[in-house]
């Protein structure tokens, strides 16, 4: 009879490597059994929302882009469309295709930092980027010049590739003309190439069997894989406007987290982000992402986050590809922004960040202020879905030894690509007088 390893231990990581922010992970087990798991985000929380308050409506594209140097043109996005669902802003064709070039942009940049640089390493041992370059310096170059086109699109449409400042309430401030990007053609030619072989470099990686029953959760929109607009679908039935996202989707507060954990009411844990996206719209993706998907063994589902990789690989084809459409199919607007009247409102936006679904309300007065804002980010909707994936793995890898389920259970956190500092944006603080 084959014994058990540590019947009784706890597997603790007080830094988690590799996400972005302060992260820690604690699994406890009890006479072979998993008796708790517990994703801690210990970051101070950051009160984006409050500071939102009594700030004009057209303050919050920049302040919210400031919650997240990796993703902030997402956090632009909602803010914009929450506004803009206030005073019934249209927008001309052209502005809302530059909408989706710079969206293109960031998940370009996003993903490649995620799969090259944040994931990799765990699929082939290594400790960061930094040893698995010295071993294989031209998967890293490459992968840097990926990056950099992404980070391009973003400087040339946002004013700059951190924190954006060309992104505004009805559109933008200045428009590109043809020839500014016409320049981008040639390197995102070479990214399309580029992103086909990561594909099908992602998918020689060794991946656990770990086939797990989740509710996605996206954006689906009647013509196009989902940026910014669409209904919020599940693959179990969940099809709603997103003005009705509140009725469907509650924020709870749990001690050990100072992010809230989002859950659907009655239902509980979800999951968004590539996974979701792709599995609910893998009919709008391109040709040459459905048959490149298809040829690495991915079906139009996929159920092992530890795939993620690969799916997010396949969206960064997709928004090279986006990318070149939009910009040959370009013409320069009359006007870079759409007009539009102040008024009082509630308003709400959700837009597809890289890690997932990024939603945005306010409400404002008479005078365009702020007088409330919600913001509920992609990884605080995650995190209790990656609390069941550390549970239902460490129960599958149980007789492991402790250092390499440790490992696993950091890539099984690193599988969601967690934005830490997104997630604590908010904490409700109860004072008590006795």
């Amino acid at each position: 009879m084959k014994s058990k390893i540590n019947s009784s231990r706890t597997i603790k990581v007080d830094y988690l490597a590799r996400v972005e922010g302060e992260g820690a992970l604690t699994v406890k087990i009890k006479d072979g059994s998993v008796s708790d798991v517990q994703f801690k985000i210990f970051e101070p929380p950051r009160f984006f929302e409050a500071l939102l308050r009594g700030r004009k409506f057209s303050d919050a594209p920049d302040i919210t882009s400031r919650i997240c140097g990796i993703c902030p043109i997402a956090y632009q996005m909602s803010s914009v469309h929450a506004m803009e669902n206030i005073f019934g802003v249209k927008l001309d064709a052209q502005l809302r295709a530059l909408r989706r070039l710079i969206y293109c942009g960031e998940w370009i940049e996003s993903h490649v930092l995620h799969v090259y640089m944040l994931h990799a390493p765990d699929f082939l041992g290594y400790q960061d980027v930094i040893q698995l370059a010295k071993d294989h310096p031209e998967i890293v170059q490459k992968a840097l010049r990926l990056k950099k086109i992404g980070n391009d699109i973003v400087t040339l449409l946002g004013g700059r590739e951190i924190h954006p400042i060309n992104v505004r309430v009805g559109g933008f401030y200045r428009v590109p003309t043809k020839k500014e990007l016409a320049s981008l053609t040639a390197n995102l030619e070479w990214a399309r190439d580029v992103a086909v072989e990561t594909i099908k470099f992602t998918a020689t990686l060794p991946f656990p069997e770990f086939e797990q029953d989740y509710e996605f959760v996206a954006l689906r929109h009647q013509d196009e894989y989902p940026f910014n607009e669409g209904r919020l679908v599940s693959n179990k039935g969940l099809d709603i406007p997103i003005r009705e996202y509140e009725n469907h989707f509650v924020e709870e507060h749990v001690e050990h987290s100072n992010a809230l954990h989002s859950v659907m009411k009655n239902r509980g844990s979800y999951f968004v982000g590539p996974l979701a996206r792709y599995s609910l719209n893998f009919d709008k993706l391109t040709p040459l992402c459905q048959e490149t998907a298809r040829s690495v063994g991915l079906g139009e589902t996929c159920n092992n986050p530890f795939k993620g990789i690969i799916v997010r690989s396949v969206e960064t084809l997709y928004a090279i590809e986006e990318a070149l459409r939009i910009i040959k199919n370009y013409e320069m607007p009359d006007a870079p922004s759409a007009p539009f009247e102040i008024k009082a409102g509630v308003g709400q936006g959700c837009t597809e960040a890289p890690r997932g679904i990024l939603f945005h309300r306010y409400t404002l007065d008479e005078k365009g202020d702020i007088v409330n804002a919600k913001i509920v980010p992609p990884t605080s909707q995650n995190q209790k879905t990656i609390e069941r994936d550390l549970k239902e793995y460490v129960k599958a890898n149980i007789n492991l030894p402790t250092d390499k389920l440790t490992w696993q259970c950091e890539q099984t956190i690193r599988n969601y690509d967690p934005c830490i500092s997104c997630a604590t944006h908010f904490l409700k603080l109860n004072f008590i007088h006795e």
